[in-house]
């Protein structure tokens, strides 16, 4: 009777201890949210996998992913959508705050999220590959243009129909581009539920089930649990601003700009340095964007164009007047992808003029230099005046610059003391005339 009772103590004990263990690794974990605000390109796609990770190491009950986009690339949205899909805890996108949107790239984002939310007053739609594949605008056949269509198409239907969401219209985001407010998203049941806030979200997915991606049935407990914000790195933050075209094409043309001085110039290192930094970060740009190999040619062959022009001035500035039109022609087309990357036309004259001014000017610099009458060496005596220090019959001797020269005059004799003026030079020779006082 003992031992029956000592083993249903043990029991109980053990039941408490699991419930009491339970109870606490609920209150330690926490809600991570995740902030995406812009293009959706690789930087945005690290940063979301980074955070789900870290999601998975804390055992947080729930990500969240707050997204405001008008789209992005292609292949960071996919490897945003395999990171969601893979996930081992349950993943909600929200589409906040009011006045945000998911759109092109967003809205696959948003369809593979376990939980579809959205704030009052946002949008959800057109999902056309037109702004979503790498090839941008680009012109395609007709049948290239049906399989990007039909490939898009039945991966999102994929993705709705793996959330049990609408396939329908999520089919139709991509085909014809059609959009949604957040009302009208969830009447059409691609989403789940609009909050106004976090707060209302978290209390409204309370309870809710959730299907993993190994079948693992979860329900979610969110209601008053802690929120644990994780936001960029300041390497991300950096990377991310660096893949901005227009801030792309500044750091081309702040490359081009260093280097070129530092070639033109030799020795100033400074320039040479700034421009080093600008064209890594340059380059790492162009990695993250969908870049057209064109524009990159042209903006090079405008860097050509320069450093000849530097060099070789006798051009007069055509040289200069043709890098400039291939800089702003290799600015319109740097990149493809449609609106979403293209560099701003302001920034492309600004920077087209920067440069464009800087080498018309050394050009100029140059070439007046070149005219000018030699300083220095024996040229610099032709024109100047002397004193004879010995007669001319004609030939004699006379101080020039503080040195004495022989000099023979084309004039017949010259007395000693008088100024003469050097007409020319023959080896060591000085050939002189009297100079000539005004009044005579």
């Amino acid at each position: 009777m003992i031992l029956k009772y000592l083993r249903l103590s043990i029991l109980v004990g053990l039941i408490l201890t699991l419930l009491l263990t339970t109870a606490v690794q609920a209150a330690s974990s926490p809600v991570v949210v995740l902030n995406v605000k812009g293009i959706i390109n690789p930087v945005t796609a690290d940063y979301l996998t980074r955070g789900i990770a870290e999601a998975e190491k804390r055992r947080a009950v729930l990500c969240v992913i707050q997204l405001d986009t008008p789209g992005g690339l292609d292949t960071a949205m996919r490897d945003i959508v395999q990171a969601i899909v893979n996930s081992k805890v349950p993943i909600a996108v929200y589409v906040s705050p009011s006045g945000a949107r998911a759109a092109s790239a967003g809205v696959f984002i948003t369809v593979s999220a376990h939980i579809a939310a959205m704030a009052p007053d946002t949008a959800i739609g057109a999902a056309s590959p037109v702004s979503l594949g790498s090839e941008g605008e680009v012109a395609l056949s007709e049948t290239m243009q049906n399989k990007v269509m039909n490939d898009a198409a039945a991966y999102i239907r994929s993705l709705a129909a793996a959330r049990d969401r609408n396939a329908n219209w999520a089919e139709n985001a991509v085909r014809e581009a059609v959009s949604a407010t957040a009302t009208e998203a969830l009447d059409l049941k691609v989403i789940d539920l609009i909050a106004p806030d976090l707060d209302s979200l978290l209390n409204q997915v309370d309870g809710h089930p959730v299907i993993l991606h190994a079948g693992t049935a979860v329900i979610l407990h969110t209601a008053g649990l802690p929120v644990a914000t994780l936001n960029m790195t300041g390497i991300e933050k950096l990377l991310l601003a660096l893949s901005n075209p227009d801030l792309a094409y500044i750091l081309l043309g702040l490359a081009s700009l260093g280097l070129l001085v530092e070639i033109t110039h030799p020795g100033l290192i400074f320039p040479g340095v700034v421009g080093g930094i600008c064209l890594i970060f340059a380059l790492f740009a162009l990695g993250s964007l969908p870049v057209n190999i064109a524009g990159v040619l042209l903006i090079v062959l405008a860097f050509m164009l320069f450093v000849v022009e530097a060099l070789t001035p006798a051009t007069f500035g055509a040289l200069t007047a043709g890098g400039v039109a291939a800089l702003i022609v290799g600015g319109l087309i740097l990149f493809k992808g449609g609106p979403l990357f293209k560099v701003n036309p302001w920034v492309i004259v600004v920077m087209a003029l920067c440069i464009g001014g800087l080498f018309a000017f050394i050009v100029t610099r140059v070439i007046k230099a070149q005219r000018l009458k030699a300083a220095t060496g024996r040229e610099e005596l032709e024109g100047a005046v002397g004193i004879v220090r010995a007669d001319l019959k004609p030939e004699g001797v006379i101080l020039v610059k503080g040195e004495l020269w022989s000099a023979v005059s084309e004039e017949g004799t010259i007395a000693n003391g008088e100024p003469v003026i050097v007409k020319r030079i023959n080896g060591l020779k000085l050939f002189v005339v009297k100079e000539k006082k005004e009044g005579k």
